[in-house]
């Protein structure tokens, strides 16, 4: 059956923690960013769990341990046990042990969330190429820190022949500086000393989809992520609803030329979305409503930002949304001109202007 394609982010009348029976919540650039609690999620992960809702924490980070992410995000103020994180880590290990015998040797190139999940899994971790009975090599984010010896290392396995696992491939990282590469970044580095390719756990692929939905028992599961190619293209291939916060290394430039799989359910700032409804994007004559904002992609390749008026009519392309609009509803309204226009592709509308007026 073929996947009906998004065209306009989705309405909840309800409080999304009331739609949904679980959280699951990616955290850099999500719930924090370079260790520092990224604004409002603190207060808005405490209002809901209080109101029922569950909270699982699923990163593609595998350089800490589920005990040590949890002991962070309590010092947070975020209280939470060491099972309700899932991590990359965890996903890879599995993967590895379905594939090799109980007491195989594997090569880390990482850090000590890497060592835990393959010790949890009977595999035993080890530091040198040179080991005899090398079963496969793992590569996970290994900080800032990771010796660049230790690429070589993998280089040296690998070119013998040695099975190669990877728990994530994502280019950067969010820090408290900014940007900086990630995982994936280091895993091409690999790559071109190898020619190799190696087997992925992390987000978006289904061994991480499958580790949280074992870990957790979701029935209803909200993924919320702030990247569009793990968490947001996760949740699509899982076919579960999705949440994104801009509070990441997603720009509203990004979310509008967003390919299907990129699509998210919901948008919103920060994860005081969780605790919220979702308006209605509606269709209208000119283009797309939401809230006080019409968006409308015209014919000379430019998506045009409009102001609705009090009557529920649609202003000149003046305005600033100084009336009381929510840039946010313009954000929705655009991504639903931007995503029908593109259909099964990626938009190539001019928005510059339009996200200029919002101040995203």
């Amino acid at each position: 059956m073929t996947r009906q394609i998004r065209t306009s982010p989705a309405a909840c009348e309800q409080s999304l923690h009331q739609a949904y029976d679980t959280a699951l919540l990616d955290l850099d650039g999500v719930v924090y960013a370079g260790g520092a609690a990224i604004a409002h999620a603190v207060e808005s992960l405490g209002a809901a769990r209080a109101a029922g809702m569950h909270l699982a924490y699923v990163t593609n980070n595998a350089l800490r341990t589920p005990d040590a992410v949890a002991e962070h995000l309590g010092e947070l103020g975020v209280p939470t046990e060491a099972g309700e994180v899932i991590t990359s880590a965890q996903a890879v290990a599995r993967l590895i042990a379905e594939q090799v015998e109980p007491g195989s040797k594997v090569l880390v190139i990482g850090g000590e969330g890497l060592r835990v999940a393959l010790r949890e899994r009977a595999l035993v971790p080890v530091e040198s190429a040179d080991e005899e009975g090398l079963a496969a090599v793992v590569q996970g984010y290994g900080g800032p820190d990771l010796p660049w010896g230790r690429f070589a290392e993998a280089s040296y396995a690998i070119n013998r022949g040695v099975p190669w696992f990877a728990s994530n491939t994502d280019l950067t990282i969010p820090g408290a500086r900014g940007i900086a590469p990630g995982n994936g970044a280091a895993v091409e580095v690999v790559r071109i000393a190898t020619g190799a390719e190696p087997q992925v756990a992390g987000k978006p692929l289904p061994p991480m989809h499958r580790e949280t939905v074992l870990r957790t028992g979701a029935e209803r599961p909200l993924v919320v992520g702030d990247r569009l190619d793990t968490d947001i293209e996760g949740a699509f291939n899982g076919e579960v609803d999705s949440l994104l916060v801009l509070t990441g290394v997603t720009d509203a430039a990004q979310l509008l030329r967003a390919e299907p799989r990129h699509r998210p359910t919901y948008v919103d700032r920060d994860l005081r979305g969780l605790m919220a409804g979702q308006p209605e994007v509606v269709p209208v004559e000119e283009g797309f409503r939401c809230g006080g904002w019409t968006a409308v992609a015209l014919n000379n390749g430019v998506l045009e930002l409009r102001e609705a008026d009090e009557a529920g009519g649609d202003g000149g392309s003046g305005g600033d949304g100084g009336s009381g609009a929510d840039p946010l509803d313009g954000l929705r309204a655009l991504c639903a001109a931007a995503w029908t226009a593109a259909g099964d592709g990626a938009c190539t509308l001019d928005a510059a202007k339009a996200l200029a007026r919002l101040g995203l």
